[in-house]
């Protein structure tokens, strides 16, 4: 379980500060910190990858009242909570993407009546909810944290070489790699996916089954 006085002090152990007592107390680190979480410091780290504690699907319907004056026929408002879109679909299984759609600030658009979404949200109850983060996303955040911060800390130059690596080789630092560690966990955490099957496959099959109309297989190399 993690919370924010957790993410502040995992934050300074990285740049060699002392522990915060509450987050009430009177210091310069603590202000600091408050500003990064002001500034959408959480809501970045959430945009970085499709995590899974984060994720929620919506049924939406299109705004009647917007009529788009050319393109698609269909507006959909983003939900309040959206952060970053991980698929949108024509049905409820979303076993069918759609694949027609146009992606703009605030809205989804499309010439249906109605669509299905998953997306990462920043919501209370999903990736607003520290008390369900990984350790491994929340050791990220923390590293972001104090990665905004270094500039303003005693040492900053070497701490900030072992944060964002030295130059040329920023890939090097703790802050990437601790991102690469939260992504590599949450895509460990997914179920196993297949492709869907494209317009040509799906010519060729036959109701329910595996073979084909034309004697291909779904299920062998070969035949």
């Amino acid at each position: 379980m993690t919370t924010r006085l957790q993410i502040y002090n995992g934050a300074l152990l990285l740049l060699a500060d002392r522990d915060l007592a509450t987050l009430d107390e009177d210091r310069e680190a603590r202000r600091l910190l408050d500003h990064v979480w002001d500034d959408g410091g959480a809501r970045y780290c959430l945009e970085q990858a499709q995590w899974h504690f984060a994720m929620r699907a919506s049924r939406l319907d299109f705004n009647a009242s917007i009529d788009p004056d050319w393109g698609f026929s269909r507006a959909f408002d983003k939900p309040a909570d959206w952060v970053a879109t991980s698929g949108v679909w024509q049905d409820e299984f979303m076993n069918t993407p759609l694949t027609q759609y146009a992606d703009e600030v605030g809205f989804w658009f499309c010439d249906l009546d109605q669509i299905y979404v998953r997306y990462v949200s920043d919501h209370a109850d999903f990736g607003a909810n520290l008390a369900d983060w990984p350790a491994s996303f929340a050791d990220y955040v923390k590293a972001y944290f104090a990665s905004r911060i270094v500039h303003r800390m005693p040492g900053a130059d070497s701490k900030r070489e072992f944060l964002l690596g030295p130059p040329g080789r920023e890939n090097k630092g703790w802050l990437n790699r601790t991102l690469l560690i939260a992504k590599n966990k949450a895509a460990m955490t997914q179920p196993a996916t297949f492709p869907s099957r494209g317009t040509w496959a799906a010519a060729r099959h036959r109701g329910r089954t595996s073979r084909y109309r034309d004697g291909g297989s779904t299920t062998q190399l070969i035949g």
